[in-house]
Formats: C-alpha cells, sequence, structure tokens
C-alpha cells in the first residue's frame, strides 16, 4: 500500500494531497529510509516525520485501502511519539523581544533544542 494513501486513510494527514507534499518534502521516513509517496508501507513498519510541534513515531499494524471514521483509524497503528511539550515549553520557545531580528546560529540551536531536536 502506499504510504500516502495509508497516512490518509488513518487520519494522520488532512487530506491525501497534503499527505503526499509531506512524502515529496522529504519529512516521511519509513523504516529510516526517506520515503516518495508512492513507497510501500507493510505491517510492522515504523513511519517517522516531523509535526509543527514535535517528532511522530507511528508503528502500522493494519492497513486500510480507504478512509475510515475516526475510532477505526486509531487501531490502525501504535503511536510511538513522545508526549506533546508543555503549554509553558511551547511559549518559552516562542518568546522573542519584538524587534531582535533573525535569530543568531547559537540562538536557532537553542530553540531546536528545546523544540526536541533537530529540524527538518
Amino acid at each position: 500500500m502506499r504510504i500516502d494513501v495509508w497516512l490518509w486513510a488513518v487520519r494522520l494527514a488532512k487530506s491525501r494531497s497534503v499527505a503526499a507534499e509531506l512524502c515529496r518534502s522529504g519529512r516521511v521516513r519509513i523504516n529510516g529510509k526517506v520515503a516518495k509517496p508512492a513507497a510501500s508501507v507493510a505491517v510492522g513498519d515504523r513511519v517517522t516525520w516531523r509535526d509543527p510541534l514535535r517528532d511522530r513515531v507511528v508503528e502500522v499494524v493494519e492497513l486500510l485501502p480507504k478512509r475510515v471514521g475516526a475510532p477505526v483509524a486509531a487501531t490502525a497503528y501504535l503511536d510511538h511519539s513522545p508526549p506533546l511539550p508543555t503549554r509553558v515549553e511551547r511559549e518559552a520557545v516562542g518568546l522573542r523581544e519584538r524587534g531582535a531580528g533573525r535569530p543568531t546560529k547559537r540562538e536557532r540551536r537553542e530553540i531546536d533544542r528545546l523544540r526536541g531536536g533537530r529540524r527538518s
């Protein structure tokens, strides 16, 4: 089954075109390898990508040929993602004084570290 279709079917992407764009941008990985939209996914594969707030890690449990309801979709994968950062942590990352300009390289690294790792 195609990875873009599976991401859409289990409701991890809002639309199939959004899922395909995630794959085309090189953000989606299957078992550590960059996945194009037509890459095959099988039961037991580990799919990772970066959400705006965190890294997502899911394990494929079931292949769904078409989009299903949210309760059924939730049973098609196991979520191994780290927990969402608390509201205080998210706000601390975004605080910059108005007019301070772009972050320096050092500040950028600190922001990345607070967000939980590398940027994609």
